[in-house]
């Protein structure tokens, strides 16, 4: 059964009301919900303020999730999906070269060093529910598996190895680096910079340059 929800035209006031079709309704609130996780963490996923947010009633909300902890497991399965579609689009750079490690590294920190990634990634560990990132697991042997093709004298477990470097930094990055580079009166995304630095020379040394 489709909800009704009224759309409001702030120069027209109220338009007539609209059906939203399931998928396009979930989306939308998913949607809301994932924008208060940026940027206000997962303490904000109230039911209350998710509906309002999203510009729908409560009953709404509960209509197509059951309760707010059906939209929390539902934003975590689609923010993990996104990670996961970012982690495998890695594939697609070219490797076998110190630029193309370069474009490797800076794909993975986009990935893992946004804002909603680290606060997903916070959000399972701290509910118990990291077992949930078994998807992104896959993809990151699946980027591995290529790069050893890619990359003459690479092992899987050398890979394995600088991919996690990679991941744990980025996602360091991605909750702490705002707030230490203020702290230290350091400019935006000198971190950053100083991370992925750090991670190059570490392949380099290992690889002994690619």
């Amino acid at each position: 059964m489709a909800i009704v929800d009224k759309v409001v035209n702030s120069e027209n006031g109220p338009e007539p009301r609209r059906r939203r079709q399931p998928e396009a309704a979930r989306e939308n609130i998913l949607a809301a919900a994932e924008t208060m996780l940026v940027d206000s963490g997962p303490q904000s996923l109230k039911l209350a303020e998710v509906a309002r947010a999203a510009g729908v009633s409560n009953a709404s909300v509960l209509h197509y999730f059951g309760s707010i902890d059906g939209v929390q497991t539902a934003l975590m399965e689609r923010l993990i999906r996104q990670l996961v579609e970012r982690v495998l689009a890695v594939n697609a750079l070219e490797a076998g070269s110190l630029g193309g490690a370069r474009a490797s590294v800076v794909a993975m920190f986009d990935a893992f060093e946004a804002r909603g990634a680290a606060r997903l990634a916070a959000w399972l560990e701290l509910t118990g529910q990291a077992r949930r990132l078994t998807l992104v697991r896959e993809a990151v042997r699946e980027v591995v598996e290529a790069r050893v093709r890619q990359i003459p004298g690479a092992s899987a477990e050398t890979l394995e190895n600088f991919m996690l470097a990679c991941i744990v930094t980025a996602l360091g990055v991605g909750l702490f680096a705002p707030t230490m580079e203020a702290l230290l009166d350091k400019p935006v995304g000198r971190a950053r910079e100083i991370a992925i630095g750090l991670l190059l020379g570490q392949i380099q040394a290992t690889l002994g340059g690619v």
